[in-house]
Parts: structure tokens; sequence; C-alpha cells
């Protein structure tokens, strides 16, 4: 879906953005349609700037596990990801997605791109054959070490349960690239951002070590074959993470000019648990092929349902479409990116966007036009009359209007999607407050007063164009149409980004034309209904659209089911609880853990043992915080390591409302005392 450059100004160079090429294993819900909603905004917001702008999306089509689905639904591989492709175009197409580039790496260019990167990095030396034998997650695609694993065998990005496998293979020398890659992280920290994000990488990865990366599988064939091993098939990563290079034409002769002209992408944009991959390995990868490395590889957080992560046994998912239906494309986009903190995890109900529906979009910047359309036409003809009283009040709303647009600019720039919206926010409630402080209906009741009144009614006109300007990136529909009902739609020079730095530019003589409600107030209680409804009858009609075969969904939901059957409770007996071993210990040493910041290793004293506990507690405790506390300790459970570090049992808490806090007793007793 290639869109025009088109810009009202002169073209400031180029932009590059890309998404993660998504896996097409399934459906894709909201959570999955975050990052392309933000690159999306990110693309138009440059192009109104007068940026050059490639904007990059697609799919990651090989592997193990879309093998492995195809086969359950009795397809071949490629006809199984065609049928997904053509459902994630006709997403991004009601989602008005405007990318430039949708690659995919079943296409040629991709493969040719792939095998010479493979090559060059093989003839360098970088890329040799060994044999791999070591823990396995499949839905990630990655192997770990012993020692990276969580207890029970747990993947630590996913946190399913891992397998062991061993099988001839290529590896790339990752390990040769930590120290390059360390010092280019402490010259350009904007690689791996939020800041959070970057620790994470540095303390849990860089700083412990690297271990060479397998890069080509045996076990399977549905991937491109090593250009010169054919029994070989590249894996998933070297494979997936060369198409923003590929893409434009690099290891191609068909369109090699694009790579040049775009290449180094400026912002790579992604969820949370892919960021390892694109600031460790990707990095890596371009500098062993001597390429330009990103300006900026940015990691948000995740979209979750009622605070739970979505999934489909669950029953949780949480689809677009019937937003989209209900409420139109720009009301999602705006609480998508107004809600959450760009970063940070974010939780989504249909009662939270019901809210922030009829706050922000009916009451706030829906009344506000339509109240100020009906006074235009009721108090001066329908004609945006010009200034001429003016009052201190007025300098005010001027000065916030004229200024907002720097602020959201620099907003956008850094990713703060939520505060560019907040700041645009702010003129629309400081004109309705300019609304009941002016109030226009006591000034057109006396003739007098005539002259205040239009100059009244001409600076809420400039103010809705502005916020018009600035919101266009976001939501383009609600936009054009406060532009047509101010009778803007055909003046285009008062709609440049420079124009909402100006506060006088309606023409003279411009006709409003008052329309529907931009956004109509909801019943929530009621609507709340109406949508689960909608949304649960749209998750059926996908599994009847997907066969519904216990093979097929046996195949898709085995690993997460996996991991939820761990968090159902049975009941049990006394005799069961009688296993239990708890003790009241003192917390004698307490520090962090060296390869894990959730991590902290505690020292307890146990009656006359002391004992050692690997503790997740990190992100509400710090260690000097809990030496001489007493808590909670369950004695005989079978002793694990995480992350390379024993831990003999395990300290209680509970958890709500996303903290977690230690169990203690109300009286002072003896470490080593039972719990019963």
């Amino acid at each position: 879906m290639s869109q025009e450059k088109e810009t009202h100004q002169e073209n400031k160079g180029t932009f590059y953005i890309t998404t993660p090429i998504y896996y097409p294993s399934g459906k894709l819900h909201i959570g999955h349609t975050y990052t392309t909603v933000a690159s999306d905004v990110m693309s138009r917001f440059k192009r109104e700037m007068g940026y050059d702008v490639t904007f990059l999306t697609g799919t990651d089509e090989h592997g193990e596990k879309i093998q492995s689905t195809a086969k359950a639904q009795g397809m071949e591989p490629k006809a199984y990801v065609d049928q997904m492709v053509e459902d994630i175009k006709k997403i991004w197409e009601s989602m008005e997605i405007s990318y430039d580039i949708f690659i995919r790496t079943t296409d040629d260019i991709h493969k040719k791109g792939v095998q010479k990167i493979f090559q060059q990095l093989y003839d360098k030396g970088d890329i040799y054959k060994d044999e791999y034998e070591g823990w396995y997650c499949t839905p990630c695609e990655s192997f770990w070490t012993e020692t990276q694993l969580e207890e029970g065998h747990k993947c630590p990005d996913c946190r399913r349960e891992a397998h062991i496998t061993r099988e001839e293979a290529y590896f790339f020398k990752l390990s040769k690239y930590q120290e390059p890659l360390m010092d280019y992280y402490e010259k350009h920290p904007e690689i791996c951002l939020p800041e959070s994000r970057k620790n994470e990488m540095l303390n849990n990865f860089l700083k412990p070590g690297l271990e060479d990366l397998c890069v080509s599988r045996t076990s399977f064939d549905w991937g491109i074959p090593v250009p010169f091993d054919e029994k070989h098939v590249i894996y998933v990563w070297l494979d997936a993470l060369s198409n923003y290079i590929t893409a434009l034409g690099y290891g191609s002769e068909e369109n090699p000019k694009a790579y040049h002209q775009y290449w180094p992408a400026d912002v790579h944009l992604m969820a949370k648990e892919i960021v390892r991959f694109h600031t460790i390995i990707w990095p890596a990868m371009l500098m062993a092929l001597e390429l330009p490395l990103p300006k900026k590889v940015f990691g948000h957080g995740w979209i979750l349902f009622g605070e739970d992560k979505m999934s489909k046994s669950k029953g949780n998912i949480v689809y677009p479409e019937p937003f989209i239906k209900r409420y139109g494309i720009d009301a999602l986009k705006y609480f998508l990116l107004r809600e959450f903190t760009f970063g940070q995890d974010g939780n989504f109900t249909n009662t939270l966007f019901l809210q922030r529906y009829n706050s922000d979009l009916a009451n706030d910047l829906g009344n506000l036009v339509s109240r100020t359309v009906a006074m235009i036409e009721q108090y001066n003809e329908g004609i945006v009359p010009t200034e001429k009283q003016k009052e201190a009040l007025d300098d005010e709303l001027k000065t916030l209007a004229v200024s907002t647009a720097d602020q959201v600019e620099t907003l956008i720039d850094d990713l703060q999607f939520h505060e560019a919206l907040e700041s645009i926010w702010k003129i629309v409630r400081r004109s309705n407050k300019y609304i009941d402080e002016t109030t226009p209906w006591i000034l057109a009741k006396d003739e007098n007063q005539k002259d205040r009144l239009d100059t009244v009614l001409k600076n809420l006109a400039e103010s809705i164009r502005i916020v018009s300007i600035l919101i266009k990136s976001f939501m383009g529909h609600t936009a054009a149409e406060i532009q047509q009902q101010l009778g803007l739609q055909e003046s285009s020079e008062s709609m440049t980004w420079e124009d909402a730095k100006i506060f006088d530019k309606i023409p003279a003589g411009t006709k409003v034309k008052k329309g529907e409600a931009l956004f109509k107030r909801l019943k929530i209680e009621q609507e709340a209904k109406e949508l689960a409804a909608d949304n649960d009858a749209y998750a059926q009609k996908i599994q009847q659209a997907s066969g519904g075969s216990k093979e097929t969904k046996a195949v898709e939901e085995k690993t997460e089911e996996k991991e939820e059957q761990a968090e159902e409770k049975e009941e049990i007996t006394i005799d069961d609880f009688a296993k239990i071993d708890l003790r009241v210990a003192l917390v004698k040493e307490a520090e962090k853990h060296p390869k894990a910041d959730r991590l902290l290793v505690l020292q307890l004293q146990v009656g006359e043992e002391t004992r050692q506990v690997v503790s997740g507690i990190a992100q509400d405790y710090q260690p000097e915080d809990l030496v001489g506390k007493t808590v909670i300790y369950l004695q005989n459970l079978k002793p694990i390591k995480l992350r390379g570090i024993k831990s003999q049992g395990m300290i209680m808490a509970a958890e709500g409302d996303g903290k977690l806090g230690l169990l203690t007793v109300d009286k002072a007793l003896p470490d080593g005392s039972s719990v019963s």
C-alpha cells in the first residue's frame, strides 16, 4: 500500500522507520497493532514536516512453527503464509496504515539478499560450522544456555518451557562483537531506548558475555537455503533481521539505490520482548558487514487486558476491527497513543476506552467544535468574523495555541506520543474554558458587545484550526472534518505545520458548515456490554474461518496452554498442605543478581542454618531495605539455578495492583520457627 510522498514543505531529507516483521501464525490483535499504529503516526508526521519518508513493515514467514502449523492444516507453508499475509494486509488497510514497503521473507529480493549476507559473513570468517546441543524455545525460536533459563527450564523471554535439541549448525561469532557493542552503547546511547531497556541489555546480556549465535538449522527445511550447503536453512534471526536492508535492495541487483538513499534507519520500533535481538544481534551483524548501525531502536511496553497478557486460552483477546466498525479508526488510534506511556506497559479495557472516548473526544474536542461552529452560524450568519476588541484573556489562549506546535514536534521526535496528545488537548481544554469565561451567549444579547463577540468567535475558530493541524497525523479523518466544518477544506495555505504557529490564518469571509457531531457521547455501561459481545462474535468468526480444527488449535496454542496450566490451582487436602515446610527467616544479606536486574540474592538465617534464595523482587525492594527483615520462607522447595546462581527455596510474597509485598508475622519470633 505504497503512499505518495506529498508534503506542503520543502524536502528536509529522508526518514526511514520500521516495525518488526510480524510472524503470521495467527490473527493479529490490538497488542500486535500497537507498534504499527505508532509507526504510522510518526511516518505521517514526518511527511507533514517535509521529509521523504519510507515506512517499512512486513512478515517473517520462515521457521519450524510456521511449518508445523501449516502441516496441521494440511497446507504447504507458502500457501499458508500467503493466506495469513492477505489477512494482515486487510488489517493494515482497515487501520489505514500508510506503509511504503511490505517486505516478506519469502520475497525473492529478500532471499537473494540474505544469501549474500550469509556468504559475506562466512567468507570473512564470522560464520563457522559446528554442532549445537542445548536448550531451545520453539515459540521464540531462540537458543539458551542453562544459566540463562529460568526456573523449570523456562525461556527468559516468553516464560515457556524450552527443550533440549542437538544438530549440526552454522554459528555467527557474536562473542567477537561484545566489546565493540559495549563501546558503541557508551558513545551512542540512543541505540537502545528507553533507558530501562538499555540497562537490561547491558547488565543481563552484554556485560555477562555473549555466546556465538546459531544461524542455521537442519531439523526442518522451511527457510532460505545456505548458499553453499543446502541441507541447512538460514535460521530466523539472521534471516528476519536482514529484512531492514534487503527490502531496500541490499544484496540485490534490482534496487540497490534505495539502500544507499535511506539506510541507516532513523527508528526501529518494536515491543520490548524482541529488543535484545535488535540491539545486540542486529548491530553485531551490521558491524561484521561493515555497515552503518540504525540511529535509534525503541522498545515499547505491552498492552495488557485487565492487567493480564492477552491470550487465546484466557479468552481475553481484543481485536481492532470491532472498535473501528463502532467508533472509527481515529478513536482507536487516539486511545492507543494517549492512554499509555509509550515505553511502559499499559492496561486496555473496554471501559477505559469508552471513558476516554467520552471525556476527551466527545466532551472536550467534539463539544468544542460543535459549540463554536453553532455560535458562528447563530451570531454571525456563519461567517468567521475578524478580531476587533482584544482583552488580556485572549492573549493567554493565543500564546498557548501558537506555542504548542514546537512542543508537539519535539515530543513526537522523542516518541512520547501520549505527551504530544496531552499538549494538544491543553488547547482544547483551554478553548472550552475560554467559552465559559467569555460567555458569547451573553455578549450576543448586547449590541454594544458585537465587536467583543466577533473577537471571541474568531479566536475560537483559530484555536480549532490549529488543533486540526496538530492532530492530523494521529486523527486524519477528524482533522479533515474539523477543517470542513470551519469552511477550510479548500484553503490548504492555512493547513501546513508552520501555519499552526500563526494565529490569524483563516481567510476573510470564510463560511462555516455545521456537520454531524465528531464524536457522540456514549452510555458507557450499555456500550461496554455491546462492545464485548461484538468482540466475542468476531473472535468466533475468526475461529470458524480458520477451520477451528482440533489439530490446528493444538499447534497454535500448545506452548501457551503449557504456560497457563501452571497458573491453574487445584484444591488440595490437609495432607498436601502438610508437605509444605514454611519457616520464619531473617534476611542477613541481600545483593543484586549479577546477571538479572529483577532478581535479588538473599542470605537467610533459618535457625542454625544459612540458606541462599534468589527472588524476583528487585523492582519492589532495594537490597539494603531487606537486611534485618523477618520473612516467611518455603524451606523444602527443590533447589534450582536461576541465571547461574543456586536458590534454596522461596520467600513468600503477596501480589496486587502490580506490586509485591513480603509476608511476615505480627509478633517477634525466632528465626527457624515453623509456620502452620
